[in-house]
């Protein structure tokens, strides 16, 4: 989370030196925000790798990255949530985050996890010195939807120019886009579906971060 704000103010200075709105005074306001950022110990990074198990779903698979998101709403549509967490074989988490949208889907929630985690693993990696597209990448969620989508409808979809059977463009379709967009940065992308609510760690814990998020925003 901490590499997320500094990557964050670094977008916010490069803006504003485009807009000419980089006097003495703003670049002094900037570096005591970085210093501070940088002050800050990564607590969430350090609790997740102790109170994760090792990622079971890639136990044979040493050079793979797990990547396992949840996402929810109360209402449908209504205010929701989606959180996700990177874990490599060795059980090291990589990445992990949390957003809270007040208008929202359950189905956009669950696209939304998987979509933000690989955008900033792909960061994450690129700043490691790693290369994305020798990365394979195992994404777990508890989402059919996500799931069927990316392993079959999405192939259809693009075939008819991101169209369905009936001509209609599908749901959510910037989010489906996204997805299919930022796959091609990996080497692969395997999708596998876990069942919510049955005691998987992982899931668990992505589960309770979104909902916890949710509690802390809706009064």
């Amino acid at each position: 989370m901490k590499k997320k704000h500094l990557r964050a103010l670094s977008s916010i200075e490069n803006w504003l030196q485009k807009q000419n709105v980089g006097n003495t005074e703003v670049k002094n306001a900037a570096l005591l925000l970085r210093k501070a950022l940088e002050s800050v110990p990564d607590e969430s990074k350090a609790i997740s790798d102790h109170a994760l198990p090792l990622p079971s779903e890639i136990s044979a698979e040493p050079h793979t990255i797990a990547l396992y998101s949840d996402g929810g709403c109360r209402g449908n549509p209504g205010p929701g949530a989606y959180a996700y967490v990177v874990q490599e074989h060795s059980g090291e988490v990589l990445v992990e985050g949390v957003e809270f949208e007040a208008h929202t889907t359950n189905n956009k929630m669950e696209l939304s996890g998987p979509l933000r985690g690989l955008q900033d693993l792909k960061e994450v990696l690129i700043e490691a010195g790693k290369e994305p597209l020798l990365t394979k990448i195992k994404v777990i969620t508890d989402s059919k939807y996500v799931v069927d989508g990316m392993k079959s409808w999405v192939q259809g979809w693009k075939s008819r120019g991101w169209k369905k059977a009936d001509g209609k463009a599908p749901e959510n379709l910037e989010l489906w886009q996204g997805l299919d967009s930022i796959r091609t940065s990996f080497m692969e992308v395997e999708w596998m579906w876990v069942k919510g609510h049955g005691g998987h760690p992982q899931n668990e814990y992505c589960d309770r971060k979104a909902n916890e998020v949710m509690d802390e925003n809706i009064s």
